[in-house]
């Protein structure tokens, strides 16, 4: 691989040649790493390449993708390289792994929620099969200047916490509306705690992922 990032792969056991399998391409929340989201999906990890991504900017106890220069407002120079670096990299896993090009599926909490919600404007149903958006929103000017690829019928799972302090709990809601206006498919789960991921959002994910490989 040539990209930058450091990155985890599990591949499922007992890869039968010539078969090609889904991927999920996982991105953590700011000051968390690599390893935090794999956990979530370990009941599909015979079913699916799994590519878990570290950000590059060191921002204790972990690491971040991108700065922000006020609240809900990514520094855009940063966010938009890293938003092509995390393009290129999807591609370069389709050309150098036995990955099911028409099943690639991004997914992320917090920042990579923000991350993930973007990469399925990037790349639209062309190139992903579904997208799964954990306590996150649309920055303001992804909205307003992107290029946007048709997400037409594009499988998402959106979800929020009632009770996010972090990130209100009405940007869950505003990203529900935006992708249902671009009429992606999208599954809308709100949950009654805070900034995180509860057994019953972990059973949601499971089962968006089980119905769409």
């Amino acid at each position: 691989m040539k990209s930058p990032f450091t990155f985890e792969h599990s591949a499922p056991n007992n890869i039968e040649k010539g078969k090609l399998y889904p991927a999920v391409f996982l991105m953590h929340g700011m000051g968390s790493n690599e390893q935090d989201l794999p956990p979530l999906l370990n009941e599909l990890k015979d079913q699916c390449h799994i590519f878990s991504l570290r950000g590059p900017i060191v921002q204790p106890p972990g690491y971040a993708f991108f700065t922000i220069e006020e609240f809900g407002k990514p520094n855009k120079a940063i966010f938009d390289k890293i938003v092509i670096h995390i393009r290129d990299f999807i591609e370069e896993v389709v050309s150098e792994y036995p990955v099911d090009a028409t099943k690639l599926f991004v997914m992320g909490f917090s920042q990579g929620a923000i991350l993930s919600q973007t990469l399925s404007l990037v790349l639209g149903n062309e190139k992903l099969a579904g997208a799964v958006v954990l306590s996150g929103y649309l920055p303001e000017h992804v909205r307003d200047e992107y290029y946007k690829h048709d997400v037409t019928n594009l499988p998402m799972l959106v979800t929020h916490g009632t009770m996010d302090y972090m990130l209100p709990y009405q940007w869950g809601e505003a990203t529900r509306d935006y992708f249902k206006e671009q009429e992606a498919d999208v599954t809308f789960l709100s949950f009654e705690d805070g900034h995180g991921v509860t057994p019953a959002v972990q059973k949601e994910i499971i089962r968006f992922f089980k119905k769409h490989f």
